[in-house]
């Protein structure tokens, strides 16, 4: 780090700590029907606005579900999707790269013991690493951004496995907001829609581990030779 752009990193990492502080002591303030009608008002720009407020947010700490979810309110189950997706990535890239670029030693303090293991595993694995901790929650999604900044993963790798691992969530979360849309309207048809959106949480959050299981499990068929278990090599 040059001596010139210290005090702008600085600076900008500082900003970033405060508006996390600031949203986190007022985070009873944050209502999604206030965040919708300011978006709602903007006409054509709030596809605009709701993906950067959406990247923002991330970036601030502050839970995607908020966004996802007004994200179906207001446009849908497609585009909602498309725009979430689009918000979370951006996000997620930003945090990654201020992580890399600016508040390193922050984000080593706020992260603890478990910033070691997820850098000795993404070190070892790379994007695969990342898809895992995208498909499975194993860190929180706004900490996880930062930490994954602190690796050696190059920021390509890493934005396109996030795009693509967020993708089932991100469709969830969509779907339970247009979900509640059509409610308020009366569609009886909300009632499915709500449903199928569960379902895709719940396949988002047990997907993964049943196929950790099966590994494991065809792991288990073979013993250290690479043979089936209780098959023996023969002896040349």
């Amino acid at each position: 780090m040059t001596i010139r752009a210290l005090p702008l990193r600085l600076l900008l990492g500082l900003a970033i700590a405060a508006g996390a502080v600031w949203l986190a002591l007022h985070r009873g303030q944050l209502d999604p029907a206030v965040i919708e009608e300011a978006i709602r008002s903007l006409g054509a720009w709030g596809p605009v606005a709701h993906v950067a407020l959406f990247a923002l947010g991330t970036v601030l700490f502050v839970p995607g579900a908020l966004f996802g979810l007004a994200g179906g309110v207001l446009f849908g189950p497609v585009w909602g999707t498309l725009l979430n997706l689009a918000g979370a990535t951006l996000g997620a890239t930003a945090a990654f790269l201020v992580a890399r670029y600016v508040a390193a030693d922050w984000v080593r303090q706020k992260a603890g013991a478990r910033l070691a293991r997820l850098i000795a595993g993404v070190e070892a694995e790379g994007w695969r690493f990342v898809a895992l901790t995208r498909l499975v929650p194993l860190v929180p999604f706004n900490l996880l951004n930062y930490a994954l900044g602190l690796t050696r993963i190059h920021v390509a790798s890493y934005a396109l496995t996030s795009l693509v691992c967020m993708a089932p969530g991100a469709l969830a979360y969509t779907w339970l907001g247009y979900a509640g849309r059509e409610a308020m309207a009366g569609n009886d048809a909300a009632i499915r829609y709500g449903l199928a959106g569960l379902g895709l949480l719940a396949a988002v959050a047990f997907v993964p581990r049943l196929l950790q299981r099966f590994r494991s499990d065809e792991a288990g068929r073979f013993n250290e030779t690479g043979l089936p278990a209780g098959v023996e090599p023969r002896e040349r």
